[in-house]
């Protein structure tokens, strides 16, 4: 049985990929490792509070292991940040064989994981590969898990979608251009809730702030 750690983003592709390992006897999910902005306090790229993360985790039921990246990381950087992650996941976990994604279908960047894990004498796994992501983002839904919309690039979607719910009425709304599971990097989520979940976070929408000139992210705050 692979011992694995999985990638975690905070949103709706890694809990996807959770549930699918999850649901196949022939993985072990140790737990969690995710990047965060040491500038930002946040998961990098979906800009969730660490809070949340947290309360995530503890939800999930998970330990996670925080790769923490410098202002303005450099890929070298990031590498490095991630291999002393996985480091200290082994040290912290045991012995695990490889390491779990919730990509789709960016062929480029599996190709860029499978090398950088090779180098560290590990194995990746991709769940989800080639799923159609129409029937997953309506399978995602349908199954009662929650997201909000985090972060929306503002030059392949409408920056009002930011901070929505990620539900039928969302799927319903996109353009036809846009990925319905954002693999494209349309849009990005948070996950709150759902059947994974012992316990839903409750949340409310905070600041809008638009960065690079281009994403639109909305705060979400966790609900006292």
């Amino acid at each position: 049985m692979p011992r694995v750690v999985l990638a975690w983003s905070g949103g709706k592709d890694s809990l996807m990929a959770l549930g699918a390992l999850r649901a196949d006897p022939a993985y072990d999910v140790l737990g969690l490792v995710t990047t965060v902005s040491a500038v930002h306090d946040r998961i990098s790229i979906h800009g969730i509070r660490r809070s949340i993360l947290a309360l995530q985790c503890a939800s999930l039921g998970l330990p996670c292991v925080e790769a923490v990246l410098p202002a303005a990381p450099s890929n070298a950087d990031y590498e490095r940040v991630w291999a002393e992650a996985l480091a200290t996941a082994r040290r912290q976990w045991g012995g695990f064989s490889g390491v779990a994604y919730g990509d789709l279908f960016l062929a480029d960047i599996r190709a860029y994981r499978d090398r950088q894990l090779g180098a560290l004498g590990l194995a990746t796994h991709y769940p989800l590969w080639l799923r159609d992501t129409k029937a997953l983002a309506r399978g995602f839904v349908a199954a009662g898990h929650e997201a909000c919309v985090t972060c929306v690039d503002t030059t392949l979607l409408d920056g009002a979608f930011a901070g929505r719910r990620y539900d039928e009425a969302f799927l319903d709304a996109l353009p036809a251009s846009v990925d319905a599971c954002g693999e494209n990097g349309e849009f990005h989520t948070c996950v709150v809730g759902g059947p994974l979940f012992a316990q839903a976070i409750a949340v409310t929408t905070g600041e809008r702030v638009l960065r690079e000139g281009r994403f639109q992210y909305v705060d979400l705050i966790e609900a006292r």
